[in-house]
């Protein structure tokens, strides 16, 4: 499979488990929420446009992959069933995944190891200037 197609569903794989979580099967459906936080939208947004895009059969796997995410979201099984029928679609429409491309954010290069040891001692990536401990003020 192509590199970009399993990229983007893995990018698109923590928003698909929100939306679903949140909404069930109705996200299909349903209109932006202005409660809802930016990455159920973006889930939404994602899921609708895969779903506008299927024929009949392709639309009642979507479906069903929703409604189990929906019924159990802590459910890996479930999530991953979801991922690979986001991966199908995007297999077979590259306009869907020039689409998915310029809506999701663009996916994190290379590997990131952060080990942290000891007392009061914080972990954060892509944040910038990270501050911990006892050193309340950044030396050059």
């Amino acid at each position: 499979m192509d590199a970009e197609i399993v990229q983007l569903a893995e990018v698109a794989g923590p928003y698909l488990t929100a939306a679903a979580g949140a909404y069930g099967a109705a996200v299909l459906s349903r209109a932006e929420d202005a409660t809802a936080d930016a990455t159920v939208n973006m889930g939404r947004r994602v899921l609708q446009a895969v779903w506008r895009r299927r024929d009949a059969a392709g639309k009642a796997a979507l479906e069903a992959a929703v409604t189990d995410v929906g019924d159990d979201p802590d459910d890996s099984d479930a999530a991953a069933t979801l991922r690979h029928q986001i991966k199908r679609a995007l297999r077979d429409d590259a306009e869907l995944r020039a689409e998915l491309a310029a809506l999701l954010p663009p996916p994190i290069q290379g590997t990131v190891t952060i080990n942290s040891t000891g007392d009061r001692n914080n972990v954060a990536h892509t944040i910038g200037t990270a501050v911990s401990g006892d050193i309340t003020t950044p030396r050059p």
